[in-house]
């Protein structure tokens, strides 16, 4: 039987603090971002849904997900 390997995302200077809030929604920004320019397939794309997956509560995604389709996002896409 495999192991399974379990990561996160590693540590990135621009968020030194242990309130992660920051890093995950930027972390949400940078997959769209990148999928907009290089399509849902790519590795980076597929690293950056990674990290912001093991960051977020599922609940924020939901909704901005949500907010995403009804052009309500906050954020700079």
């Amino acid at each position: 039987m495999d192991e399974i390997e379990l990561k996160t995302a590693p540590a990135d200077f621009r968020f030194p603090t242990t309130n992660q809030t920051r890093h995950c929604f930027t972390r949400y920004i940078e997959f769209h971002r990148c999928v907009a320019a290089k399509g849902e397939e790519d590795g980076d794309c597929n690293k950056f849904a990674k990290y912001y997956r093991s960051l977020c509560p599922g609940e924020w995604v939901d909704k901005w997900n949500e907010q995403r389709d009804n052009g309500t996002f906050p954020g700079p896409l």
